[in-house]
């Protein structure tokens, strides 16, 4: 069995000429992409909606209080899937559950698509949140298994990629069906949803089941074979292996085809670990997590995407086709810029990022309200302010895009211990979920309430909040293993002088061994991550 050491230098000379080798990245990068589609379902839900439901409004007569449950409440609904995806995935498999997912909001959709009434549609969008709630609780989990230790960071961004790319598709079906009749236009929207729950559905078949999955039901074999196609070295795979039978609580000189596994990974003891007696360390790291998936819902950013048409009619927009103009380009940008961030995230490291885009956002926000707040007041048609207001939502989305958004994911997949990751990420998701159901269940009453121009100054203030507890808690992760990441939680707001510590053993490390080994050396700590 390879040694971590041998492994880590093995690893960075195999990381290190990918360009000789790229088979094996392409397997693992395509099966993230696809485990990572779940994530358009949520996109095209949340996108759809911001347009379909002027049309639902115009039909059904509903007031702004059923018009706000109708578009937050999926996001609650997602809570009952994330919560069954766990014990579901660990009985039919990874790949199953992410094909049970598309096949549960398939249902919803055509469910939306044919809804009658009020009701029917809500029964619809319960339905559909189970499998987005599915979708996001495996996506990141099946990713995590099957990622190289190389790559891990740069692959588990990809379910907010496909978010943005989700509501982009979205935006876009919402004016191609706008002319249709008013009865036959929405619904076709929303249930125009099912295609992609399909195709996905269909791909995810030709994916290979998670390592740790087939380890955990006794097959070896198969569970080798796919570490051989999903790792970097030869050397990285074993150790991979080696890792995941302790786990198992397999021999580590076993190597038979099947075994029988006499335990498994129950979570026991996890969340008492996790929430009743934490350490310091993993309370410091809970206390991250959970803030940061609060902080990138509670910013705003629902509200924006979801309620955008009713933004631009604020501003001085009020011709439907200009509104459904306006919120293609307000997808397109969050498309582009979480594409430009997944190439960032690895070279310019996560507080930078994070720290620079919410700062962004809170120019952009208090810009937007403003222009909202003057244009309120005004009696007459300010043209500058109405084109102060598109592009302060343009710029907001972009910042958001190429920072918080997809580090939120990335960060809380990188920071708890590997016993604790899978619930502490699923407790990130259900913060996420119920921070987005109250934002966007509560937006038009609380336009109505403090206008709408005060209701943006609110989540100004709440992004200014946000920056000050990134800069003061939240350690830099990029370029650092496991074990490194662990001495930075703990110590709260002293995490700096930890880091200064260990560049100066690093330095030490790279004078005493040469400037070449040393440099080998510390590429290869990075790999290992």
């Amino acid at each position: 069995m390879a040694d971590r050491n041998t492994v880590a230098k093995d690893g960075i000379s195999d990381a290190g000429n990918q360009r000789k080798s790229p088979r094996k990245n392409k397997y693992a990068f395509a099966c993230a992409i696809l485990a990572s589609m779940t994530s358009v379902l949520l996109g095209y839900d949340v996108g759809v909606m911001s347009g379909a439901i002027i049309f639902v409004v115009e039909e059904l007569k509903i007031n702004h209080v059923e018009v706000e449950v109708l578009m937050g409440v999926i996001n609650l609904y997602s809570l009952v899937g994330s919560a069954m995806a766990g014990r579901t995935s660990d009985w039919i498999g990874r790949r199953y559950t992410i094909v049970l997912s598309g096949a549960i909001f398939f249902a919803g959709a055509l469910l939306m698509g044919l809804a009658p009434n009020y009701a029917f549609l809500m029964f619809g969008r319960f339905v559909a949140g189970i499998g987005v709630g599915y979708g996001l609780m495996i996506a990141p989990v099946y990713t995590a298994e099957v990622s190289p230790v190389s790559s891990r960071g740069f692959l588990t961004s990809f379910p907010e990629v496909f978010i943005n790319l989700g509501v982009l598709l979205g935006y876009i079906s919402n004016y191609a069906f706008s002319k249709l009749p008013l009865k036959l236009g929405w619904r076709l929207m929303l249930g125009v949803g099912a295609i992609p729950s399909v195709m996905l559905a269909l791909g995810v078949l030709a994916m290979s089941e998670s390592p740790r999955w087939l380890i955990m039901h006794g097959r070896l074999a198969d569970a080798k074979r796919v570490l051989d196609r999903t790792s970097n070295s030869k050397d990285e795979a074993a150790l991979r292996l080696a890792d995941i039978k302790e786990a198992a609580g397999i021999p580590a000189e076993c190597f038979d085809d099947v075994v029988k596994v006499t335990k498994r990974s129950t979570g026991e003891g996890v969340w008492r670990d996790l929430l009743l007696h934490p350490t310091p360390s993993v309370r410091h790291i809970l206390i991250c997590a959970v803030g940061i998936h609060f902080f990138q819902q509670a910013s705003g950013i629902d509200a924006v995407v979801l309620y955008s048409p009713s933004i631009f009619e604020k501003a001085g927009i009020t011709s439907s086709d200009k509104k459904l103009l306006a919120t293609i380009a307000v997808g397109f940008v969050k498309t582009i810029f979480i594409l430009v961030s997944t190439f960032l995230l690895d070279r310019v490291g996560r507080r930078p990022l994070l720290l620079s885009s919410v700062g962004g956002m809170i120019v952009s926000l208090a810009t937007l309200a403003t222009c909202l707040t003057i244009i309120d007041r005004s009696h007459t048609t300010l043209k500058w302010a109405v084109a102060m207001c598109i592009a302060s939502v343009l710029f907001f989305v972009a910042f958001f895009s190429i920072g918080l958004g997809p580090i939120a994911w990335v960060y809380s997949s990188e920071i708890f211990p590997l016993r604790l990751r899978a619930q502490g990420c699923a407790i990130g998701v259900a913060i996420n979920r119920v921070a987005s159901g109250v934002l966007v269940m509560t937006f038009l009453s609380l336009s109505k309430a403090i206008t709408i121009g005060g209701a943006f100054f609110l989540y100004t203030g709440i992004v200014c909040a946000s920056w000050v507890f990134f800069y003061v808690l939240m350690p830099e992760t990029q370029g650092r293993t496991l074990e490194e990441i662990d001495q930075f939680f703990g110590k709260y707001t002293k995490w700096r002088s930890t880091a200064r510590e260990l560049e100066m053993r690093r330095n030490k490390a790279v004078v005493n061994n040469g400037g070449g080994s040393g440099e080998r050396c510390k590429e290869g700590m990075n790999i290992s991550n």
